[in-house]
């Protein structure tokens, strides 16, 4: 196969438009093709966006937008759910701060970012099938309309389309044995430092971050064996799962007082925590996936949003250097061991705030813990070279 002069992207999120900016910085034309009709507006909760991932941004130039709306944390600090400190952190001398921000505002800057850099996105254009021929791949979408590209790049989330299409026999997201649960605190009586994220652990756990209001918001678990869909979960009256949250957490600290000082109207139902397990065919042909598609790992990680960015633009640069075929497995040999370690770490994670995991594992100091995450360094200059090396990294 030859070289990549043009694209499909489906799929509007957080990996779709950092994929289009990532193959124009490599020459490639794309477009975008989502499924909603409009841009999202509301949808998930919050997320954070680490340092790794705010290099990546760094190289096709989207760290700024990505800035411009999210609140530095770049402080850690951990401790065991009865108020007491166990370690602490001030990230690492050179690196961005990590920014937590509403995923539906990434959502935005980005594609905001990607139409002004003149990427087209097309709304309302839900993928049904994908056709290769020797020299191309034509998408039919549900609304009769077809395109034609020399790549098809499966953006498409979780419940990926293109998933299925490359391989019919793919597993799908996986039940992490906890519902998710987000919410704004009156934060009163509880220590938060701004510019700092807590990690309580304990029986339960609860994460949280003080706000430039001076609210705090929380990020917390429930957990249950029976799965429930995100609809299925938003149709509960939110007072009710306050009600079993604030049960769950009596006498935690601070998750009891940050509970107590939560509105039903502030609660975050955010729905069941789910991770892609291993994907065995990232590509098949003139297709290939990106992102949470192919490896999404849990919110437990913080790294779903990373990832996704740092696959995207070691895609753009693997087509920028070889043919499709050498190019699309000289990615998944940069991206899959990567992946598959922070996903799996965020698995056992999630073991734990099930209450799965027998004993309290020991607690790894936080430089540890995210030196190896945090500091992934992309050299975007360097040369692909089809024997799954990098030149100059």
């Amino acid at each position: 196969m030859s070289r990549v002069r043009t694209a499909l992207v489906i799929g509007g999120g957080i990996a779709g438009p950092v994929t289009a900016l990532a193959l124009a910085k490599a020459g490639i034309q794309s477009t975008i093709y989502e499924a909603h009709a409009a841009a999202a507006e509301g949808v998930g909760s919050m997320l954070s966006v680490a340092p790794n991932g705010l290099a990546a941004l760094e190289i096709i130039g989207a760290a700024k937008a990505v800035e411009a709306i999210g609140q530095p944390v770049p402080g850690v600090v951990m401790a065991d759910g009865g108020g007491n400190r166990l370690a602490e952190f001030g990230g690492f001398p050179g690196l961005p701060a990590t920014l937590a921000m509403a995923r539906a505002d990434l959502f935005r800057a980005l594609s905001d970012h990607a139409v002004a850099c003149g990427v087209p996105i097309e709304y309302g254009k839900r993928l049904v099938t994908a056709e290769e021929t020797p020299t191309g791949v034509t998408a039919t979408f549900s609304d009769g309309t077809t395109a034609t590209a020399d790549v098809l790049i499966g953006a498409d989330g979780i419940r990926s389309t293109v998933r299925t299409l490359i391989d019919p026999g793919a597993p799908g997201p996986e039940y992490g044995g906890v519902l998710s649960f987000g919410g704004y605190s009156g934060g009163s009586g509880v220590e938060a430092e701004p510019g700092s994220m807590y990690f309580a652990f304990g029986r339960t756990f609860i994460g949280y971050w003080r706000l430039p209001d001076d609210r705090v918001c929380w990020f917390a678990g429930l957990p249950r064996t029976e799965p429930l869909t995100s609809a299925e979960a938003g149709r509960v009256p939110a007072a009710d799962w306050l009600a079993r949250l604030r049960e769950l957490y009596a006498g935690h600290v601070p998750g009891e007082a940050l509970l107590g000082h939560t509105e039903p109207r502030d609660l975050m139902v955010v729905g069941p925590m789910e991770r892609m397990p291993s994907v065995s065919r990232w590509h098949r042909g003139r297709m290939v996936l990106v992102g949470d598609s192919a490896h999404a790992p849990s919110s437990s990680s913080g790294q779903g949003a990373s990832l996704a960015v740092e696959s995207a633009v070691e895609l753009a640069r693997c087509l920028r250097d070889l043919p499709v075929a050498a190019a699309f497995t000289a990615y998944e040999h940069l991206r899959r061991p990567r992946v598959e370690m922070i996903g799996g770490d965020a698995a056992a994670k999630n073991k734990a705030k099930a209450g799965q995991a027998g004993a309290q594992p020991a607690m790894p100091a936080p430089e540890q813990m995210f030196a190896a995450v945090h500091r992934h360094h992309i050299d975007w200059d360097a040369t692909v070279v089809a024997d799954h090396d990098v030149t100059g990294e």
